[in-house]
């Protein structure tokens, strides 16, 4: 078990090391002194806090990405509650398998005993990546007075299916929403391109100018993270 532990944090160390294109000699450590240039890699490199729930995550999915859901498929086989019902439909989302998600949120809402605001949420980012636009609005309906909802990505997902419909007044009132400040910069950038395309270059480039300043002051694993982001705030930002 030890030894598939430490095959497991190489593994992940090498894969963090290609994927934010870290200095070569890294691959070297990871590989000739395996437990502690893993934790060297780790602490320097990847860990704070925040992002400890992310390291497990990624190593767990990249061992066996289908593990979680055969277990959570058993777990259910045993015992149909809601709950395992929800955990499985997760783990689904989780993987990109949205197609399977979506039937397990369903029957999860069936139970009006139930909280459905977390599951509506879910069922709103699985019919979204399937573009399923109508259904995105349909089920935004149902919690859209909800106060979690605003300033959430599922209202920014709200504004997005409703530009791709049309509505191009109401997508911008709701995605407008997500412009908060050390917060949601992927969705900020899609956001300003969104002004661009209405020719609102002003509003866009204060966006842009507000994300790019923020850049500066990222901890260096958000700075990884977040470098695609950056890149193209910084590409657009030259062409205004």
């Amino acid at each position: 078990m030890y030894y598939y532990l430490i095959i497991a944090l190489q593994v992940f160390c090498i894969y963090h090391l290609y994927k934010n294109r870290n200095p070569y000699y890294w691959f070297f450590i990871i590989f000739f002194i395996p437990v502690i240039g893993c934790v060297i890699y780790l602490i320097t490199q990847v860990y704070n806090k925040r992002d400890a729930e992310k390291i497990t995550n990624e190593i767990t999915h990249i061992i066996n990405p289908t593990k979680k859901v055969k277990d959570l498929e058993k777990q259910l086989q045993f015992s149909e509650s809601y709950q395992n019902r929800v955990n499985l439909a997760d783990a689904y989302l989780e993987i990109k398998d949205y197609n399977s998600a979506i039937p397990h949120y369903l029957e999860a809402l069936e139970d009006s005993s139930q909280n459905d605001f977390y599951v509506i949420k879910q069922l709103i980012e699985a019919y979204f990546n399937i573009e399923d636009c109508e259904h995105v609005i349909l089920y935004v309906e149902r919690i859209k007075e909800h106060p979690e909802f605003k300033k959430s990505r599922t209202q920014f997902l709200y504004g997005l299916a409703l530009e791709r419909v049309g509505k191009l007044e109401e997508a911008e009132e709701n995605l407008k929403q997500i412009d908060v400040r050390y917060s949601f910069y992927d969705e900020r950038l899609i956001y300003a391109k969104f002004l661009l395309s209405r020719n609102k270059k002003d509003e866009a480039k204060e966006i842009l100018e507000d994300v790019s300043t923020e850049s500066q002051h990222m901890t260096k694993p958000n700075k990884r993270i977040y470098r695609a982001t950056i890149l193209e705030v910084e590409k657009l930002l030259a062409g205004l």
